[in-house]
């Protein structure tokens, strides 16, 4: 009976919140980012940390509001508490501001904050272990604490300032510069990277352009830079879909062949390309396509007859004997 009264007290307090409060018992040795796009008005988070799922602590980010990195000895209550302060119309600087002047453990904490008109703010206490600190500039903040070397926030600034590319690329090249320095003295585990719309509809799912986690990866990075380029890759595919509902072929092909550009390893990407080929009545370019993919994966050469019924191959024997026989 004591065992069951103990089981029920860990499931409420897991289901109440309490856990993320009792966090914050030892450091989460962290680098991370928080930017904002100019062009798209995208704001975004990105981390890497010796230190299991550091995507579900630090990143927090909200559509037309901000985004926020809470870490070292994590309050998480930083991330939807600064979202929420922001959205009622207060600036990251003047939210960072009341919630440390809320906070007991305020010089153990490192922030950092910005809001969707690019102001920024951010918070090294002065317990933070070293190396720890910060360096902002226009629309951007790193923060890093438990490093090898105190010149990792520099070195992130620098990368992310001189990068080419969109937000995602950008706050890769500030992560990568962190781990080039010396990054965590403990070494790395987990990564993530959360984008979300400078466009936003008020509907979570459609504003959340990227979000990634590495829970527990020997090199958090590489892998977070691979879904990165898998993630663009299914971007264009789900387009790709979405012409193909609306019979563009045309359209469908050039987002199937992007895709494939960006996952050649994956078998299903050209798949569809010569599906969109066949609807498009260019069945001769569709042939080898189909020969290359059966080979590399003979379960989607069972699948073909099935895509009939659903509307996305022509519904023609001869056609689907000639891609049978590939």
């Amino acid at each position: 009976m004591q065992l069951k009264s103990m089981t029920l007290l860990c499931v409420c307090i897991f289901s109440s919140g309490i856990t993320q409060q009792l966090l914050p018992s030892r450091p989460v040795a962290t680098y991370s980012i928080v930017a904002m796009d100019k062009t798209t008005g995208q704001l975004g988070v990105a981390v890497q940390s010796h230190w299991f799922s550091v995507g579900f602590l630090v990143p927090w980010a909200k559509a037309g509001v901000g985004a926020v990195a809470t870490q070292s000895f994590v309050k998480v209550d930083y991330g939807p508490e600064g979202l929420k302060l922001m959205e009622s119309g207060m600036t990251a600087t003047e939210v960072l501001r009341i919630l440390t002047s809320q906070d007991d453990g305020e010089d153990l904490r490192q922030v950092g904050m910005i809001d969707f008109n690019g102001n920024v703010a951010v918070h090294t206490g002065k317990r933070c272990i070293k190396h720890a600190g910060h360096v902002t500039g226009d629309n951007y903040s790193v923060q890093a604490n438990m490093m090898a070397n105190g010149t990792v926030p520099k070195a992130m600034a620098n990368a992310f300032e001189n990068s080419k590319g969109d937000l995602a690329d950008r706050m890769m090249a500030a992560l990568e510069a962190a781990e080039t320095e010396g990054g965590d003295i403990r070494g790395k585990q987990s990564a993530a990277m959360l984008i979300v719309s400078g466009d936003p509809t008020g509907v979570v799912w459609k504003d959340t352009k990227l979000s990634l986690r590495i829970e527990d990866h020997s090199t958090p990075l590489v892998e977070l830079k691979r879904l990165i380029r898998i993630h663009r890759a299914y971007q264009h595919a789900n387009m790709g879909d979405h012409y193909m509902e609306t019979e563009e072929i045309e359209k469908a092909l050039l987002e199937y062949t992007k895709a494939e550009q960006y996952y050649p390893e994956n078998a299903e990407l050209p798949y569809w390309s010569a599906i969109a080929l066949v609807n498009g009545n260019r069945l001769d370019d569709a042939l080898p396509i189909f020969e290359s993919v059966f080979q590399r994966n003979p379960n989607l050469k069972e699948m073909t007859p099935r895509l009939i019924k659903s509307g996305l191959l022509k519904d023609d024997k001869e056609i689907l004997r000639k891609i049978m026989e590939q």
